[in-house]
C-alpha cells in the first residue's frame, strides 16, 4: 500500500504498515441434541394485531376489555415458528438464541461478550412465514401441547400453553472468526451454552427465573 502527499513535490513514495488483518470467517457445523425438553413460546399474530388496534384505535375506558374465549390447540399453534410453504412446512426455534447462549457462555471462561458478538454467528436453515426477519434454526423433532400453571411480572396466576420437543435435536451451523476463535473455541463454547446456559422457555439462564431445566443440550456429533 502506497500513499502520497497530496502538495509535496518530493516523489518519494510513503509505505504505510498494516496491522489490521482483514476477517477470517469459517463456517463450523455442529449436531446437537436435546438432554430436557424443549419449550418454545412466541408472541402470536393476534396478540400483535391486537397491539396494531390500540394504536390506530387509540386507548380504550378501562374494564371495558373482556377476556375472549379461545382454542388451546390454536393457542399452541401460535407460540411456534414456522417455516415453508404447505406441505413442505417445519418448525424451528428463533436462530439468534444459538448466538446468545454462545455470548453468555463467554462469562464462565473470562471471554469478553463483546468479542463474541463480533465474532460468532449463526447460519439459519430458513425464515419464518410470519415474520421473515426472524431467523430459524429447523428442530428435527414432533412437538406436543403442554399446559402449565404460570405468573405474569404482576404475580396473576394465569394456563401457558406451549408447544414443547422431546426429544429433539438440531443441526447448527455457526460462522465465527478464525482470527479469534479456533474451531475447539467454538464447539466448547457451545458445549457450555448446552449445559449451563440452555435456549428458549425455562433455560437455566432464565432473565426472569432460575429456569426450569428446560432448553439444555449436548453436542453429538461435531464435523
Amino acid at each position: 500500500m502506497k500513499t502520497t502527499k497530496d502538495t509535496a513535490t518530493d516523489k518519494t513514495a510513503n509505505r504505510t504498515s498494516v496491522n489490521v488483518t482483514a476477517p477470517d470467517m469459517r463456517t463450523a457445523v455442529f449436531k446437537i441434541e436435546g438432554t430436557a425438553p424443549l419449550v418454545i413460546h412466541r408472541f402470536s399474530q393476534k396478540v400483535k394485531d391486537s397491539f396494531l388496534q390500540k394504536i390506530e384505535e387509540g386507548s380504550r375506558p378501562r374494564g371495558k376489555n373482556k377476556f375472549s374465549a379461545q382454542n388451546p390447540e390454536d393457542i399452541c399453534e401460535a407460540a411456534k415458528y414456522v417455516c415453508g410453504k404447505n406441505g413442505s412446512q417445519w418448525e424451528g426455534f428463533n436462530a439468534s438464541c444459538i448466538r446468545l447462549a454462545l455470548i453468555s457462555a463467554c462469562r464462565l471462561v473470562n471471554i469478553k461478550m463483546t468479542l463474541a458478538k463480533l465474532s460468532l454467528f449463526v447460519i439459519e436453515d430458513g425464515r419464518d412465514i410470519y415474520e421473515p426477519l426472524i431467523p430459524l434454526v429447523r428442530i428435527e423433532g414432533k412437538s406436543e401441547r403442554t399446559e402449565l400453571i404460570g405468573r405474569t411480572e404482576t404475580g396473576v396466576a394465569m394456563l401457558c400453553i406451549r408447544p414443547m420437543y422431546y426429544p429433539w435435536s438440531a443441526t447448527l451451523r455457526i460462522r465465527f472468526d478464525a482470527g479469534q476463535f479456533q474451531v475447539q473455541d467454538v464447539a466448547n463454547l457451545l458445549a457450555r451454552a448446552g449445559e449451563q446456559v440452555g435456549i428458549c422457555e425455562g433455560r437455566p439462564d432464565s432473565k426472569n427465573s432460575g429456569g426450569m431445566g428446560w432448553g439444555t443440550f449436548k453436542i453429538v456429533n461435531p464435523e
